[in-house]
């Protein structure tokens, strides 16, 4: 049986073949705690849809994990992903609004601007990670909340540490750096929300603002606040930098990819789509039944804990031909990178012009990139990427 709490060798830099046996052998897989591991892509748009039988909230299973009444308990059942209606809706609705066509084609400018100069300001020895893929989305994010730029310096940092705290097992020092930074980015916010209730922002831009005032449906609690300014962060955050960071790694691995990219630069948008279903930046989603289901076979009791494995559905051969390969012109592409249903990516256009921007004019800069020996992937299992990705960008 595989066990996700306790993963094969090589598991967390390489999931993949195992996904393929996976999807081959026990699309359904019980798991020692009582939980199930589904990797069938089927499978899981029918659980994205169906919010009755499948709920988000994760109080149940996170209570053991983090205890009731600590930071990353707090945070972790108040923000938008593990919430269900009415909290969801109310949110939603709220961050959909600041997130309109409209809205995002005024944040294009600003985003080629941080994008270009990042590239002017590229090394000659470089890390794309830290000198380009990580840097694009805190600053992106940082400019929805209006959060000045001589602050953002702990962003980073305390978004890495209370995603980290989501990985099957932690260890002890893991969890504490996962409490201490809710705590520190909790007392952040108290500060800057306070400051822009004495000033408010433009709600058309700013999206702090936006959340303070609320909408027809009301306002939002202060934790209620607070936590899903966390969430913003966090979800706009390490999955964007996976994006980037995933996008720059294979086009590198697969030299006539990057040829055909460049060669028809029109093929971008493709293109992303393509590093989304084969590098999903989030590997992982969670949802809990409310009743007895049947799936693949297997009894499943209400209350049991999903693991919903993206990252072997967007290999799924019933939906993908040759889903082992990367093809930049795929299409077309049914990933689940964004999950699905109700609960899909609110943020998922602005990652999609993150990455179409971010490569594009990386490509057009620095055509002959080269990645040198030593690159280094997260290290995690909910969320794949690279944390390390050193580079020759001049030819």
């Amino acid at each position: 049986m595989f066990d996700l709490s306790n993963p094969p060798d090589g598991f967390t830099d390489n999931p993949f073949p195992h996904y393929d046996r996976l999807l081959a052998d026990a699309p359904v897989c019980p798991q020692p705690d009582g939980s199930f591991l589904i990797s069938g892509h089927a499978h899981l748009s029918a659980i994205y849809r169906d919010t009755t039988t499948y709920i988000s909230d994760k109080r149940a299973a996170f209570a053991p994990k983090f205890r009731v009444g600590s930071p990353l308990f707090e945070h972790h059942t108040t923000s938008l992903v593990f919430n269900d209606p009415p909290l969801h809706t109310r949110v939603r609705r709220i961050m959909t609004a600041a997130l309109t066509p409209k809205a995002l084609a005024r944040m294009e400018p600003g985003l080629i601007a941080i994008v270009d100069h990042l590239l002017d300001a590229m090394p000659q020895d470089a890390d794309l990670v830290e000198n380009f893929a990580a840097t694009i989305p805190i600053q992106i994010i940082g400019n929805l909340l209006d959060v000045p730029l001589s602050e953002r310096g702990p962003l980073r940092d305390w978004s890495l540490a209370i995603l980290g705290a989501l990985e099957p097992t932690l260890t002890g020092a893991q969890l504490e750096r996962g409490h201490q930074a809710v705590r520190d980015f909790k007392a952040y916010l108290q500060d800057l929300i306070a400051r822009r209730k004495a000033s408010p922002g433009d709600p058309e831009t700013d999206v702090l603002t936006r959340l303070i005032n609320g909408d027809d449906g009301g306002t939002l609690s202060e934790i209620e606040l607070i936590q899903n300014c966390i969430f913003i962060l966090n979800a706009g955050h390490e999955t964007t930098t996976n994006l980037i960071g995933s996008g720059l790694a294979l086009l590198h691995d697969h030299p006539d990819q990057r040829a055909r990219l460049l060669a028809d630069p029109s093929l971008i948008n493709t293109a992303v789509e393509e590093v989304l279903r084969f590098r999903s930046p989030n590997q992982f989603g969670n949802r809990e039944t409310t009743a007895p289901v049947t799936l693949g076979g297997h009894a499943i009791p209400a209350g049991s804990n999903l693991h919903l494995c993206i990252g072997a559905a967007n290999r799924d051969p019933a939906v993908f031909d040759d889903p082992t390969r990367f093809d930049i012109t795929r299409h077309p592409n049914r990933h689940l990178a964004f999950a699905g249903g109700p609960h899909v990516c609110v943020g998922l256009t602005l990652a999609r012009m993150e990455g179409r921007i971010a490569l594009a004019r990386f490509l057009n800069r620095y055509p002959d990139y080269r990645l040198k020996q030593g690159r280094k992937l997260g290290g995690r299992i909910r969320f794949h990427g690279p944390a390390y990705l050193p580079s020759r960008p001049f030819p």
